[in-house]
């Protein structure tokens, strides 16, 4: 396939491919099944400034602050549920894996709009009311979560996979940003520390390095574990680190492999 030279961005979905043109337009190939026909929405991809794609849809927010949305109804192809709360939008994220995919937009005014499949994030009524002066939200395959403004975290979607905080949700104060795996997630605290929830084997569970996670940085999501960097305390200079979920706990080893992620 020959694409002009005009490109912004090329990004790769589950199974297919998107990009977007200098001049704001579309263009996708691969699986129809999975999203790759934009057909039904092609006059109004417009002035596309980002596109998002869960496992088989995808997500535009065009300049002026709209979506327009394509694929799988399951997996929040379908947004005429929502359609009319979707302005002003600055960002999409969206949650996804093989059983459905859901999308979650943060407005300008701070206020949260979802859709797609209920038990991958899809359904916020149950947190609606507190997602209010969000200003950033992470997704994982199944979840999301948010942190407002005040520096506190709301989550939903799939309880056992990080949409579930409420364990941690005493601790999950002063949160800067948030990372996701695949089923879990770390936040990273004023004070340098970290909370995880989610599935131990994803990465939900630091109890085993807690002593270690102080004074990190910056933290790296992956697909089953997390990175940190900070700086160690005990040796007063700077070093990088890998804390990776096993079936044997949290592992931490010194090293220089943050770094080679990025």
């Amino acid at each position: 396939m020959d694409l002009p030279r005009s490109l912004v961005e090329v990004q790769q979905s589950w199974v297919d491919v998107f990009a977007v043109l200098l001049d704001g337009s579309v263009v996708t190939w691969g699986d129809a099944r999975y999203g790759a026909d934009r057909t039904a929405v092609q006059d109004q991809l417009r002035n596309v400034c980002q596109v998002h794609s869960s496992q088989r849809a995808f997500a535009a927010i065009r300049s002026d602050g709209t979506v327009v949305t394509w694929g799988s109804p399951h997996c929040g192809g379908d947004s005429t549920s929502v359609q009319a709360q979707l302005q002003d939008i600055m960002e999409v994220r969206a949650s996804g894996d093989p059983f459905g995919g859901a999308f979650a937009a943060l407005a300008r005014d701070g206020s949260v709009v979802t859709w797609g499949c209920a038990g991958r994030g899809g359904d916020s009524a149950a947190v609606q009311m507190q997602l209010r002066g969000v200003r950033q939200i992470c997704a994982a395959g199944a979840a999301f979560a948010a942190i407002l403004v005040d520096g506190s975290v709301v989550t939903w979607g799939h309880p056992g996979t990080g949409g579930d905080s409420a364990h941690v949700q005493a601790k999950l104060k002063d949160v800067q940003l948030i990372e996701a795996s695949h089923k879990a997630f770390a936040a990273l605290l004023r004070d340098g520390s970290v909370i995880t929830w989610g599935r131990e084997d994803s990465g939900g569970d630091c109890s085993g390095v807690a002593g270690e996670l102080r004074s990190v940085q910056q933290t790296l999501g992956l697909s089953t574990f997390f990175c940190v960097h900070g700086s160690n305390s005990r040796q007063n200079v700077e070093v990088h680190f890998k804390v990776s979920k096993s079936p044997y706990g949290w592992l931490s080893k010194l090293g220089s492999l943050f770094g080679s992620l990025l």
